[in-house]
Order: structure tokens, then C-alpha cells, then sequence
């Protein structure tokens, strides 16, 4: 295969080797039951000018590490010369010194080499095969984690599939899977013991068949002769709970379990309760194989060694649960740090902390976590894929994983310990979940998109729910941002809001209680309806909301932050606004009163007095706009203009710059200030705090 590799990474590829692997790779990569997130590497060899003589060069292609097939690019390849790889093999110092050989890849790299080489670049390097498929089916693990494995691999495949004993990833296992494909010339992949499946072929469209065709087969065999119930008996007092009830109770539990996860770093959380989740929860081996652990590394790395599983009955009560939580997070610390020391040597790198990553409920599900939403999900659909793999080894054998010493080379390789360091730098709202009310235009809106460029995830709750849903698209859909639609004057309605929040990402942080209106009247013009109207969303709104969302910062013990939009009204005394001003006030007050409540809490309540914010706002564009330049005697297109020249800076106020004030206070700089109201108002003299 001839042809050049491209410059623009967001380009076709040029060269037909690279186009048909992206090919390839996105195909399998699209099918969890393939391969699971992130997981798996795919190769093809081929030919490519050398950028210096322009001569046709050998060149090995390779997924890089940390991609994911489903949606690889050409940049996430990485680009090696094959005579360069190949060649390492002479010079190889053996097992004991095989990580040197990762830092040998860079040596090999071709032009500017692409994407960092992975561990497994050995292994699609050394198989004497133009191209290489490396992937994590939950069928295929389960034939690599039975007992008698490989039997099973025999009676399953016959010699079209060889079995590969448990090696950790890295070049020695390039070395055997190269010298199992030369000595079984018609065998189309293998089965990695403990480990997942390795295929290969003489072109992509063969290499991808021989893949599917090992995962369709070994699937097939676990459905033939497998046994029916491979978790043994049920036991219904482990049963999902009703719906409404499972998700009450997941809502009340969430933030308690959230704040064990992240007894020694934040965490953000999933609740998955699908039926393959329930059918393990309420099965007889749940115990001893949730004891047992994971056994692909792709999966412990991010489900850490075992889970944490709650030994109560799906209806036992919130309190007794929360209790019970507590004493068996202490044992799992403990747990995990006799794990760590049992197997820790004096070079390994220190403990990165001992908290589970998930947590099994019966009745209700499961809780995963990570350092960001998306880590929380993937964490999540691992140990699914974990559950399948358990399912199918007990179907056809018994599940046997991988040595818990050999977990602890991987979770504690230096090699991991590297990739970690690579990981972009943390942004400074990393792992805080947001609530912000009227978040679907205006100033919520702009305050929710500055959170999430910070790192936050954010629950965009809005009257207008369309309003809502659009901004979570814009802002990067499910790990990110999710909407709920709120009326924050209806006490049941912000009571049920704030439990669809607390499932979105296990918890509240940063509540940002911005929901408002205003309508503007002189005093004899001012009806009861005008009056309450706004008391209702603004005063009592504001206070419904945080009452809530404190309950929900309490139960985490991981302190927090409640902003006010305010308003330069609140302590301005203007013409023509009596029943907006009065509530502001109310607002403003709240902080003050509940900051001096909730700090034994470390939860800080700050606000926020803007004035004049008529672009964007959604509050001007509902009449108040035209009604106060009436009020200025003014075109309401210049009203900004207006409000600009009254101002010390001559500025005109944007929702952006209210937002700054929200990261501002919440971002960590102010970490001891409470109680503080802001004024972003571009400078009134007459509103300035006293």
C-alpha cells in the first residue's frame, strides 16, 4: 500500500492504510459488545514516503494510547517505522525490564509520529500479520476468565483459535502472541487468558471478520452450553425496587455515597439501574463474585480491585442504609489499603487513595465514580461489561480473574503512572456539579456555559424546558450538562427538580439561584398579583431552592456553594419598581442569614447585584426592557447605551460578566469568603454596600 499521510488531522486520510483502519476501527468500536470504551487497539501495516529521502517506507500504524476506537481520528494514531520496532526485539533485556521498551517506541516514531505509542504496540508490531485487532468482548473475557479457559477455547474454536496464557500487556506478550501465530498458521486470533481476544488478517475486511467472527462464536458457545442460571437462585429480597420508589431511594442515597467516594478526592457520580445491574444485585453469587473482581485491565483500572456492595435488603430504610454505608466504607478503606501494602515495593507509586469507584445497592443499582462525568459513566458501563464477563464464565465454568498481585502490577504500573501524567491539567471547577435556575437564557445561561468551560457539570433547570434542553446541547449534551424543567414558586416541583439532579451526577455543589422576573409599576399601579408573582419566584423561589439543595450539600459533607443573582436594587431605592426591588432585597438578605446558618457546613453563600444587563437578558426581552426605558425616557434598543452612561466606567453590562462573578467566588480564590454580595453594575455610586 503506497500513498502519504496527512497534515490536517481533520482531513481524509490519504493513504488507504489509515483510511481503512479508521474504517475498521469505528466499525467495531461502535458495538460494545466488541470491545468497551477506550478499550482495545487495532493496526495495519503499509508504505509511506519517508519525509526526508521520499523513499517508500514500512510503517506500522497503531491505535495511540488512551483513544477510543469508536471514535478514532487519524491523529489519534500512532506512527512508527517497522524496521525500527521490529529490530527492538534484538536488543530486548527480557520481562524484568520490559517497560524500558515503551520509552524504545519513541525512538521508532516516524515524522511526528502521531498519538503517544501504547503498551501494546509490541504486540500489532511483532504478528506477522498486515493488520491486528486487540478488543475487550464481554464473550470473548469470559472464555479468557473461566477456570479451564483453555479447554474451552479448544472445544469452543478448534485450532482456529489459539489460547494465550496471562502475561501483563507489553512486549513480551508481543513476543508470544507472534511466536502462537507462527506456529499455528491457521488460526485467525487468540484468546488472551484473563485478558480478551487478539485477531488478525491479510487485509482489514479480513482482520474485522476474523474479529466478529471469534466474539459471534464464543458467544453462540456461552448461549449453547452454557448453564441457565449462571448467578445462581434469585433472592427477591434483592429485587429492583418499583420505579419510583428505586428512584426515591437513589436520589436520597446519592449524595451520602458520593461523599464516602470522595473521602480522598471529588468525585462525580452515575446511577445505572438496567436489568443486567438488578439480575447480578439479586442473584445468589453476588457476594463472592463482586469479592472477586474484575479481571481485564481495562476494567479494574477503572473499577478499581472489587466494589462496594450493601448487604441489606432492597427495602431496608434510607437511615438504616446510610449507616450501614458508612461502616462498610470504613472497611473498604481498610480493605484496599492492606491490598496496597501487601503488594506495594518501595519504587511504586504512592496510594492514589482508597475509596470504591463503584458501589452496588440492592433494589436500587449502581453507583460509579470518577473525576469527571464521563470517567463516572465509563466506570459504569465497565463493570456492566464485568457483569457479562462474570455471567458468561459461570455459564460455561467458574469465573476465575487474574491474581490479585497481578492487578496491583497494572492499578500501580509506572507505565499507568505515566499516562495519568499526561491527562491535561485539571480545570478549577473539575468534579463540582452545578444547579443553576432560569438557566436557559440570559444570565443563567451564560453562567452555566462559563461553569462548564471551568470543568463543572451543570443541571440547567428552566421554566422553559426547550430553553434548557438547548443550552445542555450547546454545551456538550448528557456528561456535561442535562436540563430539568422547574417551577422554583412550586415547593413539590423544586423538591422533585432537585431529586432529578441529584441523579444526574450524585450530587449538588454550586447552586446558582438565578430563576427570575420583574415587572415594572409605580406603587398605586402595583397589584397583590404583581407583588406576589415576583415574591413567589425570586424570594420564595431562592428560598425553596437552597433549602433543598442544603439538604442535599449537608448529607455529602463536602461543603458547597449557594450564589443569589441579586440586583443593584437591592439596595438601591429606584422610581416605579417597588415589588421587584422588595424582593431583591429579600434575596440579599437570605444570604446574609443563611451564610451565617450554613457555614458549620462549609457551604458558603455569596451574592451577586447586577444592574443594567439588557443584551441576552431574558428578563428585558419579557417587557421589561420597554417598561423601564418609559420609566428613562428612552428607546429601549439604547437602554443599554443608557445604563452604561449612568455608570463610573461608562460599561455596558453583559450576562458574561455576571458569570465571572459566579466563577469568581466559586472557583477556590474566595474559599473563606462568605456572606459577600458583589456588585457587577460596571460602577452606581448609589448601590455601593455600606
Amino acid at each position: 500500500m503506497t500513498g502519504s499521510t496527512t497534515t490536517d488531522p481533520s482531513a481524509a486520510p490519504t493513504n488507504p492504510a489509515v483510511a481503512e483502519l479508521l474504517a475498521r476501527s469505528n466499525a467495531l468500536g461502535a458495538d460494545p459488545r466488541n470491545t468497551n470504551y477506550a478499550g482495545g487497539n487495532t493496526s495495519a501495516k503499509g508504505t509511506s514516503a519517508d519525509p526526508v529521502t521520499g523513499e517508500e517506507t514500512e510503517l506500522l500504524w497503531v491505535k495511540g494510547s488512551g483513544g477510543d476506537l469508536g471514535t478514532l481520528q487519524e491523529k489519534g494514531l500512532a506512527v512508527l517505522r517497522l524496521d525500527r520496532v521490529r529490530a527492538l526485539a534484538d536488543v530486548y533485556p527480557g520481562v524484568e525490564r520490559e517497560d524500558e521498551m515503551v520509552g524504545a517506541f519513541d525512538y521508532c516514531l516516524h515524522g511526528r509520529g502521531g498519538a503517544a505509542p501504547s503498551i501494546d504496540t509490541a504486540m500489532h508490531a511483532l504478528v506477522d500479520a498486515p493488520h491486528v485487532d486487540h478488543l475487550h468482548p464481554d464473550a470473548g473475557i469470559a472464555l479468557a476468565t473461566a477456570a479451564d479457559g483453555e479447554r474451552l477455547t479448544r472445544e469452543c474454536f478448534g485450532d482456529a483459535v489459539a489460547w494465550v496464557p496471562w502475561r501483563r500487556p507489553g512486549f513480551q506478550l508481543g513476543l508470544d502472541i507472534a511466536a502462537i501465530k507462527r506456529e499455528n498458521p491457521q488460526a485467525i486470533g487468540c484468546i488472551l487468558g484473563g485478558h480478551g481476544i487478539t485477531a488478525w488478517g491479510e487485509t482489514s475486511q479480513e482482520a474485522q471478520a476474523n474479529s466478529l467472527r471469534i466474539i459471534a462464536e464464543a458467544t453462540a458457545f456461552i448461549e449453547r452450553t452454557g448453564t441457565a442460571e449462571p448467578f445462581g437462585t434469585h433472592d427477591g429480597s434483592r429485587a429492583a425496587l418499583p420505579e419510583a420508589e428505586r428512584r426515591a431511594k437513589a436520589s436520597a442515597l446519592f449524595p451520602v455515597i458520593r461523599g464516602l467516594a470522595s473521602t480522598d478526592a471529588p468525585m462525580v457520580g452515575r446511577w445505572t439501574d438496567t436489568e443486567a445491574v438488578h439480575e447480578f444485585l439479586a442473584s445468589e453469587k453476588l457476594a463472592p463474585l463482586a469479592e472477586l473482581g474484575t479481571s481485564c485491565p481495562d476494567h479494574f483500572l477503572r473499577t478499581k480491585v472489587k466494589p462496594l456492595v450493601l448487604d441489606l435488603p432492597a427495602d431496608a430504610p434510607v437511615d438504616d442504609s446510610v449507616a450501614r454505608l458508612k461502616e462498610l466504607h470504613e472497611q473498604y478503606r481498610a480493605d484496599y489499603s492492606a491490598y496496597y501494602e501487601r503488594h506495594a515495593a518501595p519504587d511504586s507509586p504512592a496510594m492514589r487513595g482508597a475509596d470504591p469507584a463503584i458501589v452496588l445497592v440492592p433494589g436500587v443499582g449502581m453507583f460509579s465514580f470518577g473525576a469527571d462525568a464521563q470517567t463516572a459513566r465509563v466506570a459504569g458501563e465497565f463493570y456492566v461489561n464485568a457483569i457479562g464477563v462474570m455471567r458468561g464464565a459461570e455459564a460455561i465454568s467458574t469465573y476465575s480473574p487474574i491474581e490479585e498481585s497481578e492487578k496491583f502490577r497494572i492499578e500501580y504500573w509506572a507505565l499507568e503512572e505515566a499516562k495519568l501524567q499526561r491527562r491535561p491539567a485539571t480545570k478549577p471547577l473539575a468534579t463540582r456539579v452545578a444547579l443553576v435556575t432560569g438557566g436557559g437564557s440570559g444570565i443563567g445561561k451564560a453562567t452555566a456555559e462559563r461553569l462548564v468551560a471551568e470543568g463543572a457539570c451543570v443541571v440547567i433547570a428552566d421554566l422553559n424546558l426547550e430553553n434548557a434542553q438547548a443550552t445542555a446541547e450547546e454545551l456538550g449534551g448528557r456528561d456535561r450538562a442535562v436540563a430539568l424543567r422547574a417551577d422554583v414558586s412550586d415547593e413539590q416541583a423544586v423538591i422533585a427538580m432537585v431529586a432529578e439532579a441529584v441523579l444526574a451526577f450524585g450530587g449538588l455543589d454550586l447552586i446558582v439561584n438565578n430563576a427570575g422576573l420583574s415587572l415594572s409599576k409605580p406603587l398605586l399601579e402595583t397589584t397583590a398579583k404583581d407583588w406576589d408573582l415576583q415574591h413567589d419566584v425570586m424570594a420564595r423561589g431562592s428560598f425553596l431552592v437552597s433549602r433543598e439543595t442544603a439538604r442535599v450539600m449537608i448529607d455529602q459533607a463536602m461543603g458547597g456553594d449557594i450564589i443569589y443573582i441579586s440586583s443593584k436594587n437591592s439596595v438601591f431605592a429606584g422610581p416605579n419598581n417597588i415589588a421587584y426591588s422588595a424582593t431583591k432585597a429579600d434575596q440579599a438578605h437570605q444570604v446574609r442569614l443563611l451564610a451565617a446558618e450554613l457555614g458549620g457546613h462549609q457551604i458558603r453563600v455569596n451574592g451577586i447585584n447586577p444592574d443594567g444587563v439588557v443584551r441576552g437578558s431574558g428578563i428585558f426581552a419579557g417587557g421589561w426592557g420597554a417598561s423601564r426605558a418609559k420609566v428613562y425616557g428612552v428607546e429601549e434598543e439604547k437602554l443599554g447605551e443608557y445604563y452604561a452612561q449612568r455608570t463610573l466606567l461608562k460599561r455596558e453590562v453583559l450576562p458574561a460578566n455576571v458569570a465571572n462573578a459566579v466563577f469568581a467566588l466559586t472557583a477556590g480564590d474566595l474559599s473563606h469568603t462568605t456572606g459577600l454580595h458583589i456588585p457587577v453594575d460596571a460602577g452606581v455610586a448609589a448601590a455601593f454596600l455600606r
